[in-house]
């Protein structure tokens, strides 16, 4: 008895023909969780159900699937599960046209955000954790549109 083919839908896969495309891969815990979460609650379109995972969020894809140890094109290198935390070193950035509605609809599906949309001048966002806790900035343009940036910090003057 064989098992049924994952759905593909070929003409979303992300394979340009030419030029490049720019992905974004992520370890997940549960296919099947991060799969309804990227589709369901942010409106993605999956486009291959597994092996790996590829879901179509409006001009980019999220391709996901569960860690593993070493493979010949990767030798010593293992892919493990993300540690949620304090600390992130890379997160998903969306902007979005009408950020009340999206953290609105979101959180109506079940996001979890960290704090509601916040004004910072140059844009209003908010950031939310994923179902394997990465972290995803939702922006909107507000005042960059208009020359105003964000404040700097400290940290981020030269020198």
């Amino acid at each position: 008895m064989t098992e049924p083919s994952p759905y593909i839908d070929v003409a979303n896969l992300p394979a340009p023909a030419e030029g490049i495309v720019v992905t974004m891969f992520i370890t997940v815990r549960s296919v099947a969780r991060s799969r309804d979460f990227y589709s369901r609650v942010l409106g993605g379109t999956v486009v291959l159900e597994e092996n790996p995972c590829i879901v179509k969020l409006s001009n980019s894809w999220i391709l996901m699937n569960p860690g593993g140890p070493p493979t010949p094109d990767k030798p010593g290198i293992s892919v493990v599960n993300y540690e949620p935390g304090d600390t992130t070193s890379i997160f998903l950035n969306l902007r979005v046209a009408d950020i009340k509605a999206c953290y609105e609809e979101w959180k109506s599906k079940g996001a979890e955000f960290v704090t509601p949309p916040i004004d910072r001048e140059a844009e209003i966002r908010c950031y939310m954790r994923d179902p394997d806790g990465y972290m995803i900035e939702v922006g909107q343009a507000t005042g960059v549109l208009h020359g105003h940036l964000a404040k700097k910090r400290p940290e981020d003057l030269p020198g």
